[in-house]
């Protein structure tokens, strides 16, 4: 079975942990698109574990993991990251983590150049709320085949390789020597780096496609991970404040290296209210008063897992779900932090736009999304802990009121519920896999 866990919204939905259940009963995890540029959250007895590059079923020992096709990766980050949880207990090894030898490597000079940009832009006022790790400027070069895969650390030896690295060398020099009069870096220098990454990531590198399609015919079960959330998608998100890569179910498949293969679910995972990290039109964080927002960031803990800024934040916004969901298909969604709206005693929920006093009927990422004014509907709140209940029966009538008030507006039946943080913390409502 192959099933895609993907955001409905700008990101930071919880996908880490609905992925974590999931890896329970899936022999494979794929991450499929994007980099080190966004975290999932997995809270285990082990404590609370921020995975940047890691597919959220490393945490499980029967898993195996796979960074796909679709990724653009920075090594040495990945290095500090397997560091960091082996030191944990973890155990990361060839048997249990693959990158694909067609994934994009994010180069050294990736990090400087994004950074490079944004200061440029932010002096005016127009930066993009970069995460300035190299992203966008990794996933240029792939589409300029300007930059290496990671396939070719297996090839430094052969002049072919060798001849396109000082290629690429040269562009780039080019590039941060004469716009941003940066300091230009040498062939040698470099080659010497990729040996490096060749000799600690060999043994990982391999064709994740043949290991992936003998899995799926195989009958294994398979769930592809996605990074950010349908807003954040490069073609149908809210450009040109998205990422990179395409976050869509649709591109699930193709991303993690079996491209011939259809998805049986996908999974669609939303927060119970909005949040948004980075810049962009985000009409939830209008709905309410400052002192509203700044009372749930600090009850939702929203900081962001990759880059500890803080969230922006809202009540939840049923016109951007509704587009999310078209986007990505679901045949199943997570609500996830139900439990941190406890503290309310009314809820907000964004049942529409205004623009200039006339109703806006949906969301549309090529409109004045800057300047809609939120139309809000309030709901009772239920004033009470969650996290011990067991099923759907046992949660407050108004939490129960609440969900069914979503789906309602969505269309679309919510399967599960979390609870917590912990795995344990959840309940079941309806046909879930």
């Amino acid at each position: 079975m192959l099933t895609a866990v993907t955001g409905i919204n700008w990101g930071d939905e919880g996908k880490g942990r609905v992925i974590d259940l999931l890896a329970e009963n899936a022999d494979v995890v794929a991450r499929y698109q994007g980099g080190n540029n966004a975290g999932h959250t997995v809270v285990t007895e082990q404590g609370k574990f921020i995975l940047n590059l890691l597919p959220s079923g490393i945490l499980h020992p029967d898993v195996t993991c796979v960074l796909g096709t679709g990724m653009v990766i920075d090594l040495d980050h990945l290095a500090g990251e397997m560091q960091a949880i082996e030191a944990r207990g973890v155990k990361i090894g060839p048997e249990n983590l693959k990158l694909s030898d067609k994934a994009t490597i994010s180069m050294p000079w990736h990090k400087v150049q994004d950074g490079l940009e944004e200061d440029r832009l932010a002096k005016n006022g127009t930066a993009f709320g970069s995460t300035r790790r190299g992203i966008a400027y990794a996933y240029s070069d792939k589409y300029r085949k300007k930059t290496l895969r990671l396939g070719d650390l297996l090839h430094l030896d052969e002049e072919r390789t060798q001849n396109r690295l000082r290629m690429v060398l040269d562009s780039k020099n080019m590039e941060l020597a004469g716009c941003y009069h940066q300091e230009k870096m040498s062939y040698d220098a470099l080659l010497n780096w990729c040996k490096q990454q060749a000799e600690r990531f060999a043994p990982f590198i391999c064709d994740v496609g043949a290991f992936l399609q003998q899995a799926h015919d195989s009958g294994k079960r398979i769930v592809l991970e996605a990074q950010l959330g349908a807003m954040r998608d490069i073609d149908y998100g809210i450009f040109p404040f998205t990422s990179s890569s395409n976050t869509l179910a649709a591109y699930a498949p193709l991303g993690a290296g079996i491209p011939n293969c259809k998805l049986d679910h996908v999974v669609g995972v939303l927060k119970a209210y909005s949040t948004c990290v980075g810049a962009g039109p985000f009409a939830a964080e209008n709905a309410m008063d400052e002192d509203w927002n700044e009372q749930l960031r600090k009850a939702g803990g929203e900081y962001g897992a990759a880059t500890g800024r803080p969230r922006r934040v809202g009540p939840f916004d049923c016109v951007a779900s509704r587009y999310g969901l078209a986007c990505q298909g679901a045949d199943r969604i997570a609500l996830t932090k139900l439990d941190v709206l406890g503290c309310m005693k009314e809820i907000p929920v964004i049942t529409g736009y205004k623009l200039d006093g006339v109703e806006v009927l949906r969301f549309d990422p090529l409109s004045d999304l800057d300047r809609v004014e939120p139309v809000v509907t309030m709901l009772p709140g239920w004033q009470k802990d969650i996290s011990g209940c067991k099923s759907w029966d046992e949660l407050p009538r108004e939490a129960r009121a609440y969900v069914e008030f979503l789906e309602k507006q969505l269309g679309h039946t919510i399967q599960f519920v979390s609870t917590g943080a912990e795995r344990e913390k959840f309940v079941l409502k309806g046909e879930w896999l």
